[in-house]
């Protein structure tokens, strides 16, 4: 356990009546239990009126947390939200049985909500009406705070302590009426976020970063919905073994046939057909059903009308023109692989090079992940182009242009700006 870490879980131990800190590594860690045991399921208009109620009068920040049902569901929709808040204890909602939360959201929008790792979250919470003006991030908060283990589980048992249920994150949360010790797994993500979310903004405060932290949490939380991804097939697991254009065009067809069935049965696109199946018809390019069949993942389960809608797909494909196949790769966004900048321009590399190096070590003298200090995206854009001046002011707007925050312009604007004045070595 590292001093920053020991710190932090000093803090909290104490007012939680733990183990005396020497003993932090040696005790035996108790298993934590609902304060208030597991609240009832909230389904209803009626009970959703009385959460929203009790909410609306606690007192300090909101526990936030959802499941969904990845690999089981179309989507990433919310199918429980748990809650917790001073003053109104937990909270488990039911999305299916309340699908607009907005009149919850509006009794929290002034509050500080803690989430573990937000981005995730966000997005489906935003879909039923939730939506925060102020957040903290507690899986961010360690990561910036330099703990090499950032999982809810893991925080909870090296800052406060105690240890969290496993076994339930990756079910199938769509599930009704969802089991007793599922609902005990979702009650306790929230149970103790509060006390962590205490314990690390004073570690991040001893740290000389909490103002850095609170900058990235008013960008994750103004931040705008994902614009939808652009042709999403290309995305196929395999997809680096398709070459030629006809073949990339049964893919996308599959990928596109596979979409719509699952959406209509709202099941995940992996349960209807997998990606390796798409690319093995794809590479093949078979002229029948029968053909189609003999292919890994279009076994003998498969029923014949299945068979023939992918059969359809692929024939689509090979009917297509010349013109509508698509192009080999999508146009590249931003610089390209730093692999090929040697060869293209070798004073680039030189200062990808030095650049690199510069914010490795400055990364580590800080104790957090290079990503979190500035993105690689964003090291790279600055080097491919640099700004014709090459001062530190002009690099700070670069960085500015390309989403950097405040707190990560000031750290890396020095040596980014040393760093576009190397040159590549002679030889």
């Amino acid at each position: 356990m590292t001093d920053a870490h020991k710190t932090a879980a000093e803090t909290a131990l104490r007012t939680t009546g733990g183990a005396p800190p020497d003993d932090v590594d040696k005790a035996p860690i108790p298993l934590l239990e609902p304060r208030e045991g597991i609240p009832p399921v909230v389904a209803t208009d009626e009970a959703l009126a009385e959460v929203v109620a009790a909410f609306a009068a606690g007192t300090g920040p909101v526990a936030v947390d959802a499941e969904r049902a990845s690999g089981y569901r179309y989507g990433q929709r919310a199918y429980l939200v748990q809650l917790r808040r001073e003053g109104a204890g937990s909270a488990l909602i039911d999305p299916v049985g309340c699908p607009d939360l907005s009149a919850l959201g509006e009794a929290l929008s002034d509050t500080e909500w803690i989430l573990h790792a937000a981005t995730q979250d966000l997005p489906c919470l935003r879909e039923i009406g939730m939506v925060p003006s102020r957040i903290f991030d507690t899986e961010l908060a360690g990561r910036l705070a330099g703990f090499p283990r950032v999982g809810l589980g893991a925080m909870v048992e090296s800052v406060l302590g105690f240890a969290l249920e496993k076994g339930h994150s990756a079910v199938d949360w769509s599930t009704r009426p969802l089991p007793e010790p599922w609902l005990r797994y979702a009650a306790l993500d929230v149970e103790l976020l509060v006390d962590l979310r205490d314990a690390l903004e004073k570690e991040l405060d001893r740290q000389g970063k909490l103002e850095w932290a609170r900058e990235e949490f008013d960008a994750i939380a103004s931040a705008p919905p994902a614009p939808p991804r652009k042709d999403p097939w290309r995305r196929t697991s395999g997809m680096h073994k398709v070459r030629r254009r006809r073949q990339m065009a049964a893919v996308r067809e599959l990928w596109t046939a596979r979409d719509k069935v699952a959406q209509r049965r709202d099941v995940s696109p992996g349960k209807v057909l997998s990606d390796s199946a798409i690319i093995e018809a794809s590479l093949a390019l078979p002229a029948h059903v029968t053909a189609l069949t003999a292919l890994p993942g279009f076994g003998h389960r498969m029923g014949r009308r299945q068979l023939e809608q992918w059969q359809a797909a692929v024939d689509r494909a090979k009917a297509l023109s010349e013109a509508e196949l698509p192009q080999p790769g999508q146009p590249l966004q931003g610089p390209p692989p730093p692999r090929s900048w040697a060869d293209k321009d070798p004073a680039a590399a030189a200062r990808l090079s030095a650049a690199r190096a510069a914010v490795s070590e400055l990364a580590e003298r800080l104790n957090m992940p290079q990503e979190n200090l500035i993105t690689p995206d964003t090291v790279r854009r600055v080097c491919w182009e640099p700004p014709g001046d090459r001062s530190e002011a002009a690099v700070g707007e670069a960085l500015a242009s390309y989403g950097a925050r405040r707190w990560q312009i000031e750290q890396v604007t020095p040596l980014l700006s040393a760093a576009l004045t190397a040159t590549p070595a002679k030889p």
